[in-house]
């Protein structure tokens, strides 16, 4: 007995469903740049509601559309060209709180630190640690090896470490609390 294809999913509901999501990654794909972002979850959702039927019997649509995501962000970020370094403003936050101020502040700060690095790390890191996903799969949507993904995560984070005033032995793990 054969088994049926896989089922459809309507593009409508999967758009309901996950452009939430998908506009977030976009955002920190983005440097959180907002308008950039919308450009860039339109021109990936365009290009698979064009593929629907082929996207959804060939697995998971949400990881055509991310990696859609990655390589939409890579080929912006190779049109600008290279930029130039941010400075970040010193944070002149006082002592911890009981509030939610502090996280608020810190969320920001690693927002606008992230923004500030080179677009291949900030994809690998947010790809790596915001969506999760293995360095293969990765390096499959960023079109290299799995090393340079090590490598750029490696400077991404050895870099949020000098901007945060981190020690440099702090592990990984500690950085992700």
């Amino acid at each position: 007995m054969r088994a049926g294809p896989a089922a459809i999913v309507p593009f409508e509901d999967f758009v309901r469903a996950r452009s939430a999501a998908l506009f977030r990654t976009a955002m920190l794909l983005t440097g959180q740049n907002q308008s950039e972002a919308e450009d860039l979850l339109q021109g990936a959702l365009e290009r698979a509601y064009r593929r629907w039927g082929r996207i959804c019997r060939s697995g998971d649509p949400e990881r055509y559309v991310r990696r859609s995501l990655a390589n939409a962000s890579t080929d912006r970020w190779r049109r600008l060209g290279r930029r130039g370094e941010h400075q970040l403003p010193a944070d002149a936050s006082g002592p911890v709180t009981g509030d939610h101020a502090g996280e608020v502040a810190d969320r920001d700060f690693l927002l606008r630190a992230l923004a500030g690095l080179p677009p291949r790390q900030r994809a690998v890191l947010v790809l790596r640690y915001y969506c999760d996903l293995p360095e293969a799969e990765i390096a499959d949507a960023l079109g290299c090896t799995p090393g340079t993904v090590k490598s750029q995560a490696s400077r991404g984070l050895a870099r949020l470490r000098a901007i945060s005033g981190a020690e440099p032995g702090v592990s990984e793990k500690e950085c992700r609390r």
